[in-house]
């Protein structure tokens, strides 16, 4: 299958990735062209960035979580009748799981789909010695994919000449330099960077930056590059890998979506997945309904910042009365990280203020002075899941990310790292409930969303009677 393509990467977390995939993507819809886009790993808010401010499609490409036949059918269905697909990289390009392997990777996506790399080299303090890092990280593996340079932060009296020697002594394509811009930089926070909409002024920063790589940037050459990719052997159907996804509701269950400003993080693959198995995804918001919509079959309750949203949430009271009181009655429910928080009698904000939140399980969440438990993880369930065998599921994949805890996380799965003897108990599961700091991406078992969807069928045909 033939997908013009390119990843961006970089040396180490902070040198632009995010700024110059989005200035980028920016300049090539303003060339009118259909542009695809993939964060590599588990991140939720950098695909925001792209879909929501930039217009283009965007999704998750994580070779932890999917094999690479479902990575690569996964690339090629949200790239299909695009003109282009741009990959943004995760930390450095080799850093992988455990940190001690380059298996989720930008390199392992790189790999797994036979995407040309552009690296993007910060080059602020440094000149001739540019030379030896990029030489590095090209020979660091056999093949490492790496076509291409970009210079980021570098002044335009220097480039010509780092250009010359670059091409010169290292035979690669330099496609570019980033001047430092002004006014067009994306503030962190204690979780990733800030929601897009809470940046001032963010698309015509963006457009900004967009003119000013339109001039800075060999944006043709980039455009070859990506018409020269390779080939790609995919899939015709990921039933060849699992019979789950293949699995479709007998009928249309309506499913309600917490989405708002307190909960905002996705895979959008997993709406898709579910859509697919006959799910129909009613939005709504705690922060700001005051009831949920009418005839749920079942409620997902995704990550986000309730903490930033306390007040709000504690003040729904309606809101909280109607989730507790339809999970107490057996309506099927998956929640994770923030949802979960919420599910809590008590929640600290991030003001240190408790608030009382939905009281469906007990004790209360409060904020850490530092992550807690970060990174990929592997699940296995100590009991039925959704009625459904613990061995009949399997392992499933996850991760975790998040600055507060709670005095009770459950004890139904437990969570194994990755390369390491760590692990830890974790989740609440019942007949009906899945509830814990895990995220899950529905493609690395898509029996868990199967499951839940059987359970939903379940509690739609007994409300019915």
């Amino acid at each position: 299958m033939k997908i013009p393509r390119i990843l961006l990467a970089a040396g180490a977390s902070g040198s632009g990735k995010t700024l110059i995939t989005c200035g980028l993507l920016q300049a090539l819809v303003n060339r009118k062209m259909k542009v695809a886009s993939f964060k590599c790993g588990p991140d939720y808010i950098d695909p925001m960035f792209h879909s929501r401010v930039i217009g283009t499609k965007s999704r998750n490409l994580d070779t932890f979580f999917t094999d690479v036949d479902t990575t690569r059918y996964l690339l090629s269905r949200n790239a299909a009748g695009c003109d282009i697909a741009v990959m943004e990289g995760v930390m450095g390009f080799y850093d992988g799981v455990g940190g001690i392997s380059t298996r989720a990777s930008a390199y392992d996506l790189a790999d797994t789909t036979d995407t040309p790399v552009i690296l993007i080299v910060n080059s602020r303090g440094m000149s001739i010695s540019l030379a030896a890092y990029i030489k590095g990280f090209m020979e660091y593996k056999e093949n490492s994919h790496i076509k291409g340079v970009i210079f980021n932060q570098m002044s335009p009296m220097l480039y010509p000449r780092m250009k010359k020697l670059v091409e010169e002594q290292l035979g690669i394509e330099v496609l570019g330099y980033v001047p430092k811009v002004e006014d067009c930089v994306i503030e962190s926070r204690h979780l990733g960077l800030v929601l897009p909409e809470e940046i001032v002024d963010l698309k015509e920063r963006l457009q900004k930056l967009a003119g000013v790589l339109e001039n800075t940037l060999e944006i043709d050459r980039i455009l070859t590059l990506a018409e020269n990719a390779p080939d790609l052997n995919v899939l015709e159907s990921l039933s060849q890998k699992n019979s789950a996804f293949d699995f479709r509701l007998p009928q249309k269950l309506r499913i309600g979506v917490a989405k708002d400003e307190a909960f905002c993080f996705f895979y959008e693959d997993n709406f898709r997945l579910l859509q697919g198995m006959g799910a129909e995804l009613v939005e709504f918001s705690p922060v700001h309904d005051e009831h949920l919509p009418e005839n749920l079959d079942g409620m997902l309750l995704y990550g986000g910042y309730p903490e930033l949203n306390g007040e709000a949430l504690e003040r729904n009271e309606s809101m909280k009365t109607e989730i507790a009181q339809a999970v107490s009655g057996g309506m099927p429910c998956m929640a994770e990280c923030g949802g979960f928080m919420y599910l809590h009698e008590q929640m600290e904000d991030m003001n240190g203020i408790n608030r009382r939140t939905c009281g469906v399980i007990s004790g209360k969440c409060f904020r850490t002075p530092k992550l807690t438990r970060f990174g990929y993880i592997t699940l296995t369930a100590g009991r039925p899941v959704f009625d459904i065998d613990a061995e009949e599921i399997g392992e499933i994949p996850a991760h975790e990310f998040h600055y507060f805890d709670s005095e009770n996380c459950g004890s139904d799965f437990h969570a194994s790292k990755p390369l390491s003897k760590r692990g830890w108990d974790c989740i609440h599961s019942t007949g009906s409930l899945m509830a814990g700091y895990p995220h899950l991406y529905y493609y690395g078992n898509p029996k868990i969303p199967k499951a839940f969807l059987l359970k939903c069928l379940k509690y739609h045909k007994t409300s019915e009677k």
